[in-house]
């Protein structure tokens, strides 16, 4: 209850950073901001007035809007309405939604990484924990055998003669396993909250570039939180936002490109059941992760936004650079259409990725 709580907070604070961004933009190019909403219809209360624009707390708690004078479709015109504006304006107020979610991106990363992620270290920080994790399993190893998975913790080795590997690390466990070739080896474990002890006997021929050497089939990384100063998070974060926008726009492409040859592959998509799950897990490792998962929600959700679909900004923006080649504005009816179409293939994406997160938690 908690973890779907927590994922309703911060699909709210990044829809509401994105409408944010409309609302400052449209009040600099002095487009009339009629409603700034938290939460969907119906209304639960007003908060006031200020400028024009009426500030209302809503009772569907999934996002925010804002609704301005003249927008597409409405037929209002006069001072202050959108359609009567300058294109290059519309556009910019379109574009500051997607904008803003990349400063939020930006702001979360800084955030995060301040305050401490989980980062794969050479050396464990002072007075800090460290885990020894599973970064990946050879298939058809001892390990492999034995159950391990990635991401498990190793929190104990042990020889057939009662011998503990006293410091867990990667050198120090891949020393001990070449030692004790044919010789059972007890790993103790944690998956999933659950600690397990399995016994391995490390062989010859497992890994492809060091056939002679004794190996149970495991890469390991050592993971501490690690914090960083102000300036130094600030500045790693740009770079973590540029990356992550690389990133998700790469998996987007990838998955439209397979949905246009006739074979989408949704294994890597998540809903709002998905997040649910990630955030859960996130949460494990304290507030910084939550705070990075959510940077990288706010990517997702700004180039999303600009997918050329109608009712996105993506589509609106296509249908004002199609109306400045053609210089005369698009039927009110045509767009009230292309809206609708819009909405109904949004629902029905999200119908398919729920579908897709609870198989998966079945699974």
């Amino acid at each position: 209850m908690l973890t779907a709580l927590l994922v309703i907070a911060i699909l709210v604070l990044l829809i509401v950073a994105h409408e944010l961004g409309h609302f400052i933009v449209a009040k600099v190019f002095r487009v009339r901001v009629e409603e700034f909403g938290v939460g969907y219809p119906p209304r639960a209360f007003t908060l006031g007035k200020w400028g024009g624009t009426e500030y209302t707390i809503n009772w569907i708690p999934f996002g925010g809007f804002v609704r301005l004078f003249g927008d597409v479709g409405e037929g209002e015109h006069g001072y202050g309405s959108l359609v009567d504006s300058h294109r290059g304006v519309q556009a910019a107020i379109l574009v500051a939604g997607v904008a803003a979610n990349a400063v939020a991106a930006w702001a979360l990363f800084a955030v995060a990484l301040h305050l401490g992620v989980p980062q794969s270290v050479d050396v464990p920080p002072a007075n800090q924990p460290v885990h020894l994790l599973v970064a990946y399993v050879v298939p058809s190893s001892p390990a492999w055998a034995a159950g391990i998975q990635t991401s498990d913790e190793i929190v104990g080795i042990s020889s057939n003669k009662g011998e503990q590997l006293a410091t867990l690390a990667p050198t120090t466990v891949m020393d001990f396993v070449r030692m004790r070739g044919g010789k059972p080896i007890s790993v103790t474990y944690i998956h999933a909250g659950v600690t397990s002890t399995v016994s391995m006997t490390p062989a010859n021929a497992v890994l492809p570039n060091a056939a002679g050497q004794p190996a149970l089939g495991i890469a390991l990384v050592l993971v501490a939180k690690v914090s960083l100063p102000w300036g130094e998070s600030a500045e790693r974060a740009l770079t973590q936002t540029w990356s992550s926008f690389g990133r998700v726009g790469s998996d987007l492409w990838t998955l439209a490109r397979g949905a246009l040859h006739g074979a989408p592959d949704l294994a890597g998509v998540v809903g709002p059941v998905g997040i649910v799950s990630y955030v859960g897990e996130a949460s494990q490792s304290g507030f910084g992760a939550i705070l990075l998962l959510a940077a990288l929600i706010s990517v997702n959700l700004a180039i999303i936004n600009l997918i050329p679909i109608p009712a996105l900004d993506g589509g609106r923006l296509v249908i004002l650079a199609v109306e400045a080649i053609m210089r005369r504005d698009a039927p009110r009816l045509a767009l009230q259409l292309l809206n609708a179409l819009g909405i109904g293939l949004i629902i029905l994406l999200m119908v398919v990725v729920t579908y897709n997160d609870v198989g998966r938690l079945l699974a």
